[in-house]
Parts: structure tokens; C-alpha cells; sequence
């Protein structure tokens, strides 16, 4: 997609977006995007474009450090559950509780027992926030490992992205098998509550554009200006319990 075409659509979208926080306001609806994906896969990029229009006072963007030990010492969900957006409110979560089915296992950050225990908790978790009319969705940025590898060295030259830079990355392409397995694992076993929305982001700008327009198409909105339409299935589609991952992701 060319510069141009790109830009006219997301600006449209945008639109939509504003529209969207309108009603979010207007009725006290709560919803929590959560991007999650490989190092570099895009997630910044699309959370910058999701609110460059936004009302700073109803929107937030939640990216957490490493846990403090007294983080380590309390229950796994409390220091995300501190973060969850109140009436009105848009929540991002750059990375996500998901760190323990991804990061965490594939480092060794966690036990055994405590990965375990996260694949059997998260569903009743977040069956409890959806009970209680939180709208959430989930969207897993896949990317390719000849993409990665590019992206990262971007990272290490570019004077403009060296603050991306983290230890993570110099064994990120070293561990992409690993992180595909336990990618394959999560899809797999969290997604009965709030299902995963898998984007192939190897373009950056389609990838936006399908996340933007996958918002507008299922949190309900009666005023949106128009109608945006379903994002395209060849980048963006919701992952059902019997699809394989050979067939929609990278290895």
C-alpha cells in the first residue's frame, strides 16, 4: 500500500475512532485493547495511530517494566487489575498478562507450575471482567523471522528507535522457534473467553489499518459516520479452536 492510499484511510478510520470514544463517554462502556506479538512486531506503531486522536483524559496506554519483587510476591493478575480502565475510559495494554504464556516461559522468568497455573486461570479471569461488561480484545502481531531480524537491526542503528533496544532482543530471533511453540500453545488454550485476533504485520501499514478497523467493526457503536467494513481476512482474523497453526502463522 502506497504512502498516500495508506494515509487517507487511516485518517478515515481515525475518524471513526473519535466517534467511537464519543459513545464510549457518552455510556460509561469500558474497553481493553491488548496487543501482543514477537519483539517488533509493531505493536508501538499501531498503538500510536489507535490513539493519535484521542482524548488524553479517557484514553491510557499501559506498557509495565520488569515486576518489583513486590509484584513477584503478589497475585499475578493485581498489578494489571490496578490498570483496567473505569466508565468511559480506553485502555491499551502494550503486552499484557500474556507475558507469562510468552516471554516469561520462553525465558525461564517463571516456574513451571506458575506457566501452568496462568494457562488455567486467565479463561476464568477474564470471563469474570467480561461478566462484568468490560469489553475486551485481544490481538496477537505475527511476524516472519527474515521481518524480525530486520526490525531488530533497524532498532540497533536507528538513532530514533535505540530506546526499543532491550537484552530481550539479542535472543529473540535465536529463540523464534521456542517463542512459535509457546505462541501455538497460548492461541490455543486462552482464547475461550475473549477469542485471539491473529494479524500477519509484516506490512506495518495494513496491519493498522486491520486492527483500527477491527475495533470499529465489533465494539458496538450506533453513531459511527460510516461503515468501515470487516478487516481483511488475508491480514487480520479471529482464531477458532480448530484452526492449525501451520495455515495462518510464521515458524
Amino acid at each position: 500500500m502506497d504512502k498516500k492510499t495508506y494515509k487517507r484511510e487511516l485518517t478515515r478510520l481515525q475518524i471513526g475512532l473519535v466517534a467511537l470514544q464519543r459513545h464510549l463517554i457518552a455510556t460509561g462502556a469500558r474497553l481493553l485493547v491488548i496487543l501482543e506479538g514477537r519483539d517488533a512486531a509493531g505493536k508501538d506503531g499501531a498503538i500510536k495511530r489507535i490513539v493519535e486522536h484521542q482524548s488524553p483524559r479517557e484514553t491510557r496506554v499501559v506498557a509495565l517494566g520488569v515486576p518489583t519483587e513486590r509484584d513477584r510476591t503478589s497475585w499475578y493478575f493485581q498489578r494489571w487489575a490496578a490498570h483496567l480502565p473505569a466508565g468511559g475510559e480506553m485502555v491499551l495494554f502494550n503486552r499484557s498478562w500474556y507475558n507469562r504464556a510468552g516471554v516469561e516461559k520462553v525465558m525461564g522468568f517463571c516456574k513451571p507450575a506458575q506457566h501452568e497455573a496462568f494457562m488455567r486461570d486467565v479463561g476464568p479471569f477474564e470471563h469474570i471482567l467480561t461478566d462484568d461488561g468490560l469489553t475486551i480484545l485481544k490481538f496477537y502481531l505475527d511476524i516472519s523471522r527474515a521481518e524480525q531480524a530486520r526490525r531488530l537491526e533497524a532498532r540497533r542503528t536507528d538513532p530514533l528507535k535505540t530506546w526499543k533496544t532491550s537484552p530481550i532482543d539479542a535472543v529473540a530471533l535465536e529463540k523464534f522457534d521456542a517463542y512459535s511453540k509457546a505462541r501455538n500453545a497460548m492461541l490455543a488454550a486462552t482464547g475461550d473467553a475473549v477469542p485471539w485476533r491473529v494479524v500477519k504485520a509484516d506490512d506495518k501499514r495494513t496491519a493498522r489499518l486491520a486492527i483500527i478497523r477491527d475495533i470499529l467493526q465489533t465494539v458496538p457503536c450506533p453513531k459511527l459516520p460510516e461503515r468501515y467494513g470487516a478487516p481483511d481476512p488475508s491480514v487480520l482474523r479471529v482464531w477458532s479452536p480448530g484452526d492449525r497453526p501451520q495455515d495462518h502463522l510464521h515458524h
